[in-house]
């Protein structure tokens, strides 16, 4: 709590041209106690200060320069999230002073959790470990407040997990890991923390799991992303992700052996011709149509849809590549150009395929 009187009893004081000593006649005290006042060395007592305020025509409120902290649920939620994102640590006094008021409410235990964790992080303090760890379980049992639909029990013992984990506690962090790994959701944690601790063979599926799911969400993210510049018209953007992605997705390739990426990679090359036209790159965008044709030629001559070709991913029990791109890559390479909807564009595309 932070209160102006002092500066606000000089500041009033000089509003009205009065010196020290006469505002102490006024208030029947020596031109001491005011001096004493306004260098903060001392307070007045309560009647003195509600007669000053009656005497400077203003509230109690405004002379103590007192501002209410908005302490409301979702405003103490807010300050928490601040606090952690400005590193602050006097966050951890104001997340138990949120504790004592909403000890029963979710989004606070949530928040002080992750605040205790977070700095537990940074200092390596293993005390702020085992603080969140005893909140992350008490939040379990608040869980039925959550509105959150990316909260879940899973998503919690994935926390706790990461607090046993910064105390040292490796093997209890992979065990509650893999009895919470709906979808595979923790493979990374799994497989990292697996090889770190010398299980390297037990840590290689999970690691190939994670990455051909990074894999998929990556794509569908950058096809995602080209929708929404192309809408937006930005089309400088749209050939930047495209280009990294490209690059990015040509880098999987094991040697010489075709994979399912050179089928993606040949469409998103047409792609990229398609926003090279439409910039007026029309040289840049013959080059990538060449470039998507040959690459979706050399798909289609050994076409392979096992996720082991890719390169650092091996052989995954149950997953099988399937796509909405065309029978073949040459196909999803005329699906986009068609995309683009311009008769120059199609043109452009018929030349290359023919050349």
């Amino acid at each position: 709590m932070k209160m102006m009187l002092a500066e606000n009893i000089r500041s009033f004081r000089k509003e009205r041209s009065l010196t020290q000593e006469q505002l102490a006649e006024a208030l029947g005290v020596t031109a001491g106690a005011v001096y004493k006042w306004e260098a903060k060395l001392s307070v007045p007592e309560l009647d003195l200060i509600v007669e000053m305020a009656d005497f400077f025509d203003t509230s109690v409120d405004v002379l103590l320069g007192y501002e209410m902290k908005d302490n409301r649920l979702e405003a103490a939620v807010k300050r928490l999230k601040e606090y952690r994102r400005q590193k602050d640590h006097a966050g951890l006094a104001e997340a138990e002073k949120a504790l004592r008021k909403y000890p029963h409410s979710f989004q606070i235990v949530k928040e002080s959790a992750a605040l205790y964790h977070a700095f537990g992080i940074d200092s390596g303090d293993n005390s702020l470990f085992r603080r969140a760890l005893e909140l992350l379980e008490q939040s379990r049992l608040l869980l039925s407040q959550n509105e959150d639909p990316q909260i879940s029990e899973q998503t919690i013992c994935g926390k706790i997990a990461m607090a046993y984990l910064g105390l040292g506690e490796r093997d209890r962090a992979i065990e509650l890991w893999k009895a919470n790994n709906a979808g595979g959701q923790y493979n990374p944690e799994i497989g990292n923390n697996l090889a770190q601790s010398g299980h390297v063979e037990e840590a290689v599926p999970f690691l190939s799991d994670a990455l051909a799911k990074l894999l998929s969400d990556l794509l569908i993210t950058i096809s995602g992303y080209v929708s929404v510049y192309l809408n937006r018209g930005d089309l400088a953007s749209c050939q930047a992700i495209l280009g990294w992605g490209i690059g990015l997705l040509l880098g999987l390739r094991e040697g010489d052996k075709p994979n399912f990426l050179d089928k993606v990679s040949a469409a998103f090359l047409a792609a990229l011709a398609g926003v090279q036209f439409l910039s007026g790159q029309k040289d840049e965008a013959l080059s990538s149509l060449i470039r998507a044709k040959e690459l979706a030629s050399f798909f289609d001559a050994s076409p392979s849809y096992d996720e082991s070709d890719i390169r650092f991913i091996t052989r995954i029990e149950g997953v099988s590549a399937h796509d909405g791109l065309g029978a073949t890559a040459l196909d999803s390479v005329r699906n986009a150009v068609s995309r683009f909807e311009n008769e120059e564009f199609t043109a452009l595309w018929s030349s290359a395929a023919e050349g």
